[in-house]
């Protein structure tokens, strides 16, 4: 069906153009021999044009000026096997715009002859695909953060101009004790100005420590907590799904007036301390007005935590909650009744899984793994997601900046932006601009 629709544009676009030169152009021509004839100057066509959403615009016109030497009357091109389309001689140069809006994602040949050659002049290329979203995230799971961790957030977003952090602020930084009033406003402002100067999205993140549900009607608890089998008294270690979901709700809406008054607007996306959520806590955050959450776990590069400590519960828990998710693993909206199955009814939250986890357990190479393991190269059918993320309490550690970096450089190297490839960089709530709730 699209090869008529687009031969249909074609012909439109030919026939609104204008024709220089004798006829129409005929049937496509041979590919040139050898290597492209040097004495046709050919600009603006892409190597890759993207298939846009509501948060990324795409490329839906091939456009193409080819500066022709003298004598040359009239030039053709042909897309795949659409029809040939006579390009407009505007005596300087010869031109053309095609709406490929109805192109479908793949690979695709463009011939191009002149004067009604039987051989073409020039052989391109172009790739159509839908984007690879790169986000990439961060994790407060401390009150505070050092001026070196906040330090290095602005070097990544120097040594990155495209990134777009995804900063899960923890309600903590505003009910702890130890913070100082200056200090909470100093890291409110931070977060606020990552937002205003990059477009950073600034969501949710909750480990349930006491001193932040002490401040609600709900009482906190000390256990089950993933590390220690006596429980954890300051409620750090503890399972979001240990609260109800009445109960949860409750601490979501704590946490939303507490953004409030730091100046932060409600937040839209959310990630469980140690991606403990499960369907109780997914439909507190439908209720209160989230639109993605992010706590499917890749559990498998959780390995580290596999048995150590040897009474940890942390890696056995995601394993069984977040059985299905793997590196590969995409945007989706949860049934009601099970958190790994896409199916009607859905749960009005779209889950976009972890899929490359936490710089703190992945180096550089697993995390261009994933990346690998989502784009081998060519066209994608479908948006995709790769996502990476970071403790700030942690990335001091002159190793996991390396790792976070020397990943972001890769994944650079594909920006569409350059016209190297089809990474897009975003934030967690876009991705629900994307991957719309089902009908």
């Amino acid at each position: 069906m699209w090869r008529w629709t687009f031969a249909v544009a074609i012909a439109l676009v030919a026939a609104c153009g204008g024709n220089d030169g004798p006829g129409d152009p005929g049937d496509k021509p041979n590919p040139p021999p050898g290597d492209n004839d040097a004495a046709f100057e050919i600009t603006r066509a892409r190597a890759w044009y993207l298939i846009g959403d509501d948060v990324t615009t795409g490329h839906d016109h091939f456009d193409l000026e080819i500066t022709a030497p003298d004598g040359v009357q009239y030039v053709d091109l042909w897309i795949g096997d659409a029809a040939g389309v006579r390009l407009v001689d505007n005596g300087a140069a010869h031109l053309q715009s095609i709406d490929i809006a109805d192109l479908a994602p793949g690979d695709y040949e463009v011939l191009l002859a002149a004067d009604g050659a039987d051989t073409a002049f020039a052989r391109l290329t172009f790739t159509r695909t839908h984007p690879l979203y790169l986000l990439v995230s961060t994790d407060w799971d401390t009150a505070d953060n050092t001026e070196t961790a906040l330090n290095l957030q602005q070097l990544l977003h120097d040594d990155h101009a495209e990134l777009e952090l995804t900063h899960f602020v923890g309600p903590y930084t505003f009910t702890d004790p130890t913070v100082t009033a200056e200090r909470r406003a100093y890291l409110a402002d931070w977060v606020r100005g990552m937002r205003d100067d990059y477009g950073d999205e600034i969501g949710l993140h909750i480990h349930p420590y006491c001193n932040f549900v002490d401040t609600t009607t709900v009482a906190c608890r000390t256990e089950p907590s993933t590390v220690y089998p006596a429980g954890d008294v300051t409620g750090y270690t503890i399972r979001c799904n240990a609260y109800t979901e009445a109960e949860f709700t409750t601490l979501l809406q704590a946490a939303d007036d507490l953004f409030d008054a730091a100046g932060l607007n409600k937040p839209t996306s959310f990630r469980a301390g140690g991606w403990t959520a499960d369907l109780t806590t997914l439909r507190a955050l439908a209720a209160t007005g989230y639109v993605a959450d992010t706590s499917a776990l890749n559990w498998a590069r959780l390995e580290e935590w596999d048995g150590n400590p040897p009474d940890s519960t942390l890696f056995d828990w995601n394993q069984e909650n977040w059985a299905t998710i793997d590196d590969t693993s995409q945007p989706y909206y949860p049934n009601e009744t099970d958190i790994l199955v896409a199916q009607a009814p859905y749960l009005p939250l779209l889950e976009v899984p972890d899929n490359g986890i936490m710089v703190d357990y992945v180096d550089s190479i697993e995390m261009i793994d994933v990346f690998e393991a989502n784009w081998s190269g060519g066209a994608l059918m479908q948006p995709t997601v790769v996502q990476y993320g970071f403790h700030p309490s942690n990335f001091v550690a002159v190793p996991y900046w390396r790792d976070i970096d020397a990943a972001l450089d890769h994944t650079d190297m594909f920006r569409i932006s350059k016209d190297a490839g089809p990474v897009v960089y975003a934030t967690l709530s876009e991705m629900a601009l994307v991957w719309k709730l089902p009908n």
